[in-house]
C-alpha cells in the first residue's frame, strides 16, 4: 500500500468535506443528476476515446496507484552482490536455487535466462523488450485516467448549461428554481473534483511509477548482464552504484557492511 497515495488523498478530501461541512448540511452538496453526468458522462468519454479492453481496465490502472510495489535499489544492488558472490565461488548454475525464491517475476525470468546460458546480448536485448512494453502500459494507463480528467470538467459545464437551461425555463416556477440551479452549480463541482483532487494527481503518480519502474528494471538488466560476464561481486556493486545518488550509495554501503 502506497501510504503517500492514500495520505494525500484522505487529506484533500478531508479538508473538502470539512469546509462543506463547517457551513453547512452536507446534503445540500449531493445531487443525483449532476453525478451521473459527471461521472457516468467521464466514462462514457474513456469507452468512446479507448478500445473495450483498454477501458475495462480502468479499475486495475487505478489500482497501480494504490499497490505498486517495487524494491528500491539499494535492495536490488544487495541482492546482485550477493548473486554475484554465489556465481563468483560455484559458478552461475549455482543460481538456480535462488531462483524458487523470487517474487519478481521480471527478475525471476531473467534470472532464468542466466541460469539457462544466454548470452548477455540476447538477454539484454528480451528483457529490453519487456521494460518497452511495460512502459507502453504505464502510458496507456495514464492516457485513461488524463481522459477522465480531461472530460470531467467538460461534462460539468455541461450540466451547468443542462441546469441554467431548465432554471431559465421555470423563471415563473419559483419551486423549480433551486434544483436548477443545484445541477448547475454542482456538476461543475463535482468536474472539478474529479479532475484536480483525483485524476491529475493519480496520473501524475502514474507517470512518476513508469519512472521508477523503468530505472529498477535498467538496473536488474544491468546486474544480469554483469553476472553473465562473470563479473567479480565488488565490480558488479560499483557498476549498479552508478544508477543511485551518491548519497545513497554511502548508506548502501554502510547497510551492507552492518
Amino acid at each position: 500500500m502506497d501510504i503517500a497515495t492514500v495520505g494525500g488523498l484522505l487529506l484533500a478530501i478531508g479538508l473538502v468535506l470539512g469546509s462543506i461541512l463547517m457551513g453547512g448540511p452536507l446534503t445540500a452538496f449531493m445531487d443525483g443528476p449532476s453525478f451521473m453526468i459527471v461521472i457516468g458522462g467521464s466514462f462514457a468519454a474513456v469507452f468512446i476515446t479507448f478500445p473495450m479492453k483498454t477501458a475495462l481496465s480502468t479499475i486495475s490502472v487505478i489500482k497501480n496507484c494504490f499497490l505498486f510495489k517495487l524494491p528500491t535499489p539499494a535492495e536490488v544492488i544487495a541482492q546482485f552482490s550477493e548473486f554475484a558472490t554465489t556465481a563468483r565461488r560455484d559458478g552461475l548454475l549455482a543460481l538456480e536455487g535462488a531462483v524458487e525464491g523470487i517474487d519478481d517475476p521480471f527478475l525471476k525470468r531473467g534470472l532464468e535466462q542466466v541460469v539457462g546460458g544466454t548470452s548477455a546480448e540476447d538477454l539484454e536485448n528480451s528483457l529490453d523488450r519487456e521494460v518497452e512494453q511495460v512502459g507502453n502500459r504505464h502510458t496507456a494507463g495514464k492516457k485513461i485516467i488524463d481522459a477522465i480528467a480531461a472530460a470531467a470538467p467538460a461534462f460539468g459545464m455541461i450540466g451547468t448549461l443542462i441546469g441554467l437551461v431548465q432554471m431559465l425555463n421555470n423563471l415563473s416556477d419559483p419551486s423549480q428554481i433551486g434544483g436548477g440551479m443545484a445541477v448547475a452549480l454542482l456538476t461543475t463541482l463535482y468536474g472539478a473534483v474529479v479532475a484536480n483532487m483525483f485524476c491529475i494527481p493519480l496520473a501524475g503518480k502514474l507517470e512518476n511509477r513508469a519512472v521508477e519502474e523503468t530505472m529498477i528494471r535498467d538496473l536488474m538488466i544491468t546486474g544480469l548482464v554483469s553476472l553473465v560476464e562473470g563479473q567479480a561481486p565488488r565490480a558488479v556493486e560499483e557498476r549498479l552504484q552508478a544508477f543511485i545518488a551518491p548519497k545513497a550509495r554511502v548508506d548502501s554501503s554502510a547497510q551492507q557492511a552492518a
